[in-house]
């Protein structure tokens, strides 16, 4: 068979330790550089990333969260079509229209347009980013249904971010918790409020990730006990902190501190 009409991103996936995975995603995000928000999202996409034969790292420059949903950038899609055997050719490229033709070796050959006048119909001419940019958004919407059409492994399940900012989702609205004194743990009511926009709250794009969670997962990934942390704070007299103490106990700004200093962590040789 030739190889030329494999798709190149069913490469063999790249060997790379998960500790060094979870610590790629945490530094991407803490970046804000690529609108991932959370190590969690960093991490899903870093894993289909490697799961098509990529380096980690390249999921920041390939995909995007937009809504919380996960979507592949137009310019990545149409290089794993090229890469794959694909060709393209633009007929018209302007404000008003884009037009082209893909054509795959497996998948045939196949005409889109998208004008002004179809993204009218389709309710999108009117939004923002359809009057700023309408060549790009035109272009994005061709790039996506032609390869979806000739060869829908290059768009790796997922729509562009043009698309998915269209998407419309269901208001939520959350209820404040409601903490019982008489109880250990705070018991949180929350309720799904449908068929009722006028008393809606939008739902938050992205759920914020506790310091205490991020350390929780670094100390799983590098097999950390507990009491290796404990003793690396005493160690560093960190007020307050005894052999008795718990993770949970922990000053929030002492846990990022020992985020950023986790190397140091690592390296402490605890006398237990």
């Amino acid at each position: 068979m030739n190889n030329t009409n494999t798709l190149a991103i069913s490469q063999p996936s790249p060997q790379i330790a998960i500790g060094d995975i979870e610590r790629m995603a945490l530094a991407v995000a803490k970046s804000g550089l690529f609108g991932i928000k959370t190590p969690e999202a960093a991490m899903s996409l870093m894993l289909i990333s490697i799961a098509e034969g990529r380096h980690p790292a390249l999921a920041a420059r390939d995909y995007d969260i937009i809504q919380g949903r996960p979507a592949k950038k137009s310019e990545a899609m149409l290089r794993d079509f090229l890469q794959s055997g694909g060709s393209v050719e633009w007929h018209e490229l302007t404000d008003d229209i884009a037009d082209a033709t893909f054509s795959h070796p497996q998948g045939g050959k196949v005409r889109i347009t998208w004008d002004m006048e179809r993204a009218k119909t389709a309710g999108l001419a009117g939004r923002d980013m359809f009057r700023k940019f309408p060549r790009q958004m035109l272009r994005s919407r061709v790039v996506s249904e032609g390869i979806r059409t000739t060869c829908p492994m290059a768009t790796s399940g997922m729509y562009v971010p043009e698309e998915v900012q269209e998407f419309e989702s269901k208001p939520l609205r959350i209820e404040k918790p409601v903490i019982r004194q008489e109880e250990e743990l705070e018991t949180i009511t929350a309720e799904v409020i449908e068929n009722k926009p006028q008393e809606a709250l939008e739902a938050p794009k992205e759920l914020p990730v506790s310091p205490l969670t991020m350390l929780g997962s670094m100390m799983w990934s590098d097999e950390i006990p507990d009491a290796h942390v404990i003793h690396f704070l005493i160690a560093k007299k960190i007020p307050n902190v005894t052999k008795a103490t718990t993770l949970k106990e922990i000053n929030e700004k002492v846990i990022e501190r020992l985020i950023a200093k986790w190397d140091d962590v690592k390296a402490f040789k605890p006398i237990l």
